[in-house]
Formats: structure tokens, C-alpha cells, sequence
């Protein structure tokens, strides 16, 4: 099974079936908050739907068309952060995340992206990493900030949630802002 290992408490893994009810359970504890935000939390019903899920992103996988990774601290799947594919012509991706509200606040989120923004600009070579958000998400506004990537613009009515829609800000990071990132 692939994983990063990123820290002592903190391991990026490819998901399998056998952490369907497991990764449900977390999206059950947290649909309130991550509804608020996020566009697929009702068709996440059952733990069969967790199945499905993991199942795709195993096929994203299979189709080198980039990673979906559970994020697990101290054993325990807690959250997601993954690429919605890879535009190979570009040599880009953008990268979405959750992780469960009892987690927030321990650096899991940010250095979990960092992890994966290594991974998108060293293994995969890409040149361009995006991050959209919500406008008044401040919690994943924060994440894109934190990890020096620059505020681009903002989409007007960028994402339907639920009965709204909501204005997304693009944040993007190249390749050499990122290697100037690790020098400095």
C-alpha cells in the first residue's frame, strides 16, 4: 500500500475497502461541518457509499491521475487530502481536503498538504498546484496561506452547495515558489 509517512504521528495512505466503515464513521461524526462546505457529504449515506468512493479514488490511482489519500494520526483515519486529477498537457493539479473538526487546531491539516505539494512537485514534476475555497471558509482559506501560496482571484458563484451557491478564491503555488519555500 502506498503511504507518506509524515511525521511521528501522521501517515498519508491510498484507502482500501476494508477502511470504508471506518473513514464513514468520520464523515458521519463531522456531516455537519463538513456540509457547510462540501458537496458530496449527503451521498454519503451508507457505508457502501464509502465503498464506491474509496473504489474510484483506487481507480484515479490505477489511471495515474493522481492521489487520494486518508489521512491517518496515530492510526486513525481522520481526514482526506488528495489531487482531483492531473492535466498532463499543464503539468498541474488542484487539491482539496477535510479533516474531522475534533482534529482541528494540531498542524495535522497543513502538514499533510505540504506532504502532498511535495509529492505533486518532486515524484509527479508537476508546475502548478491550485487550492479553491470557499470565501468564508476561513479554515481551508488558511491551509493555501500557511503553505506561501498566493491568492489569485476569486470565482463568482464558483461551487453549488446544497440550496446556494458560493464564491470560491483560487489560490495557486508553482513548482519554483515552492522549491524557494524549502530553502528558505
Amino acid at each position: 500500500m502506498f503511504q507518506i509517512r509524515v511525521d511521528d504521528h501522521i501517515t498519508l495512505a491510498l484507502l482500501e475497502q476494508r477502511h470504508a466503515p471506518e473513514l464513514f464513521q468520520m464523515i458521519d461524526e463531522s456531516r455537519d461541518t463538513l456540509r457547510q462546505w462540501l458537496p458530496w457529504v449527503d451521498a454519503t449515506a451508507t457505508v457502501e457509499d464509502s465503498v464506491i468512493h474509496i473504489q474510484q479514488t483506487l481507480q484515479q490511482f490505477a489511471n495515474n491521475q493522481g492521489y487520494q489519500l486518508g489521512i491517518c494520526y496515530e492510526g486513525h483515519i481522520v481526514g482526506r487530502v488528495g489531487m482531483h486529477g492531473i492535466n498532463r498537457q499543464n503539468l498541474s493539479t488542484s487539491i482539496g481536503y477535510w479533516l474531522s473538526p475534533k482534529y482541528e487546531g494540531k498542524g495535522i491539516m497543513t502538514k499533510s498538504c505540504a506532504a502532498l505539494l511535495a509529492l505533486c512537485f518532486t515524484a509527479l514534476d508537476l508546475e502548478r498546484v491550485e487550492i479553491r475555497a470557499a470565501v468564508d471558509n476561513s479554515k481551508s482559506r488558511a491551509i493555501p496561506k500557511r503553505l506561501g501560496f498566493v491568492e489569485e482571484g476569486c470565482i463568482r458563484q464558483g461551487e453549488y452547495l446544497y440550496d446556494k451557491y458560493v464564491d470560491l478564491v483560487v489560490y495557486g503555488q508553482l513548482k519554483k515558489e515552492w522549491q524557494a519555500l524549502q530553502k528558505s
